[in-house]
């Protein structure tokens, strides 16, 4: 830091460019004093007087703990945002671009995109100061004024799209349902080759049965996990076994494996090809196993004696909403309770009083 006219500034190892004509900067910032430089604009302030969407805390907790629990191996995109045009930037004739970026410390910063990761910064850094000596990439634009900066945030995330569930279970090594899920998808039946490993809904024409992330889901509830437990050897076997099983008693799934039916066919006519009956099959199988843990097996077989037609009643009631395939909490727990009746399990209260709304 050092004095400048206006007092004291800020400086930065940068490099500057050019879009639309105009100059920006990429800067290297030390996490330790994101929380201080940046700020972002009060939730009392109207909509049409801010340059960004107001703070949603409930991210917060989530993203703090993302921080917290991989210090060695997170990733943080950078900040944009829009700063007075009275900073400076300092480059020599061997490197017109490369320089340092001088930010006066009583301007005025609002950060366009990542108010949110600026939030979760400041309080991971309460519990974990050491994360201060890490850097993040932050991307200065020079104020034009407050139209300027909305059209900059409606700018960035007009295109921005969350990628699919799928893709997510995909990608995601830190999360043990979905590194579970992609081995269930390479090496059990009935998932292998016919599991959609990157899109969380199907085509009509596609030649899948299943999505990564139905699989995900429905193994999930199998095993009677939440979103951050962890799984031993045993409960893999389980899911194997459980998912094996299962495909020995549903003939249409046998076919489809073989290459007797194309899978578009099946996903047109029965429930067991759609999330919310694969969903409904893990629910069955966690009473199955707790209340017949050495008797399991034999009670699938009634699965054959299912009509998992999509005419049928008791999916239209169950499984559907409008006449549409439906993957709700309350769709799927009806699939299974129907599934549970026919294999002679009873129902919870529970599932009693969800039962008496039909």
């Amino acid at each position: 830091m050092q004095n400048q006219e206006s007092g004291y500034y800020y400086s930065f190892p940068a490099v500057r460019g050019i879009q639309a004509g105009k100059p920006f900067y990429v800067a290297i910032c030390p996490l330790r004093i994101i929380p201080k430089i940046f700020s972002y604009n009060e939730d009392d302030v109207p909509p049409e007087l801010r340059a960004q969407r107001t703070l949603n805390k409930t991210r917060i907790p989530e993203m703090v703990k993302y921080l917290l629990e991989n210090p060695k191996n997170y990733v943080f995109s950078a900040l944009t945002v829009s700063v007075g045009v009275d900073i400076a930037f300092e480059d020599n004739e061997a490197t017109p671009n490369l320089g340092i970026l001088k930010v006066p410390m009583d301007a005025q910063i609002l950060i366009n995109d990542g108010q949110h990761r600026r939030k979760a910064i400041e309080e991971a850094l309460k519990e974990n100061p050491d994360l201060g000596q890490d850097n993040i990439p932050v991307l200065f634009f020079i104020d034009e004024g407050l139209t300027r900066s909305q059209q900059i945030f409606a700018d960035l995330n007009k295109h921005a799209t969350k990628p699919s569930p799928s893709l997510g279970t995909l990608y995601d090594h830190r999360d043990e349902s979905s590194e579970l899920a992609r081995m269930l998808a390479m090496e059990a039946t009935p998932f292998v080759r016919l599991t959609e490993m990157e899109k969380s809904n199907l085509s009509p024409k596609s030649n899948k049965l299943f999505t990564l992330s139905s699989i995900k889901q429905a193994t999930r509830a199998l095993l009677n996990k939440g979103p951050k437990d962890a799984y031993n050897a045993e409960d893999k076997k389980i899911a194997i076994e459980f998912w094996q099983e299962v495909t020995k008693n549903i003939r249409d799934w046998q076919m489809a494996i073989n290459k007797d039916v194309a899978p578009a066919q099946l996903r047109q006519e029965f429930i067991h090809s759609h999330g919310v009956g694969l969903h409904a099959l893990g629910l069955l199988g966690r009473n199955l196993l707790c209340q017949e843990p050495d008797n399991w097996k034999e009670k699938l077989r009634l699965l054959s004696d299912i009509n998992w037609l999509k005419t049928n009643p008791e999916w239209i009631q169950r499984s559907m909403n409008l006449g549409k395939i439906s993957k709700s909490t309350t769709n799927i727990q009806l699939t299974a309770n129907a599934l549970k009746k026919a294999l002679g399990l009873p129902l919870t209260p529970e599932e009693n009083a969800l039962e008496k709304q039909l």
